[in-house]
């Protein structure tokens, strides 16, 4: 590696390389371990199109996803972070939406919800102009570019905080769902004996121009997969409070968020 131009890549490639020759030495990998190895990255790459991104999925059921967002986003003086993971089925350019407006389309079934909170930066102020971008599954599990009977966009949306750093949109009280099986993925989870679902929770994505963009998810609180999250996506900042009307018909939830000064660097779409 000594001759590699970009130091950063050197390093990277380096301790790769390093720690992928211990890993081997470790577990004294056979050759017939080594080919399915080979056979699975080949097979997360061809598992990946349009509906799925099994790479990315990969990468979530091992940690990793959580264990990179948690590096590059520590909490503030010592605490837990509220970062978390993007998830497979981001869209870019979800329907700007007006405060207040439901994001759950075309007579989407469910419990209404309510989303309320407000954005501020490290010293408590409003952040005024923000977009939080929301996105969920459906009641039933499933986001719209999975499910063809969901309309396009369907339960995602884009709102601006107001002057006081105040958000607020309806939608349905979502799902838990399982991670998708029908790849290489779900022949390892299998083969582990873990259950593929995932604790129903809603994503957000919060941007402004000066601040770095905050990703993150809400768990609703009475989910029984919150401790076996497939994907280790849940932490206990990021466990919302979902709260019911006394006949079950209403939820409420209020999360808010806050903003730390930086680039303002935009994920890339797993998936189109």
């Amino acid at each position: 590696m000594e001759r590699t131009p970009d130091p950063r890549l050197r390093e990277v490639m380096a301790a790769l390389t390093r720690h992928l020759h211990a890993f081997a030495q470790e577990v004294r990998l056979t050759e017939a371990e080594f080919e399915r190895a080979i056979g699975f990255l080949v097979g997360i790459g061809q598992a990946t199109g349009p509906k799925k991104n099994e790479v990315v999925l990969a990468a979530d059921l091992l940690g990793v996803s959580t264990l990179v967002a948690l590096l590059n986003n520590p909490g503030s003086a010592g605490g837990e972070s509220p970062a978390a993971l993007l998830g497979p089925f981001w869209r870019e350019r979800a329907p700007l939406c007006e405060p207040g407006e439901s994001i759950a389309r075309a007579g989407t079934p469910g419990v209404p919800l309510e989303v309320r909170g407000t954005v501020r930066d490290p010293q408590g102020r409003p952040v005024a102009g923000a977009v939080v971008d929301v996105w969920q599954a459906s009641p039933v599990g499933l986001y719209e570019n999975q499910d063809d009977s969901q309309p396009d966009m369907n339960l995602r949306g884009r709102f601006t905080t107001d002057a006081q750093g105040a958000y607020f949109l309806r939608s349905v009280v979502p799902a838990g769902y399982p991670v998708p099986t029908d790849g290489p993925c779900g022949e390892l989870l299998r083969a582990q004996q873990r259950h593929p679902n995932r604790p129903a929770h809603l994503h957000f994505m919060i941007s402004q121009p000066g601040f770095k963009v905050r990703v993150s998810q809400v768990f609703a609180d009475t989910d029984e997969n919150l401790d076996s999250d497939p994907v280790f996506g849940v932490t206990r900042s990021l466990v919302g409070r979902f709260e019911l009307d006394a006949d079950g018909a209403q939820a409420r939830l209020q999360q808010d968020f806050t903003l730390e000064p930086g680039e303002t660097v935009f994920p890339k779409a797993p998936i189109p």
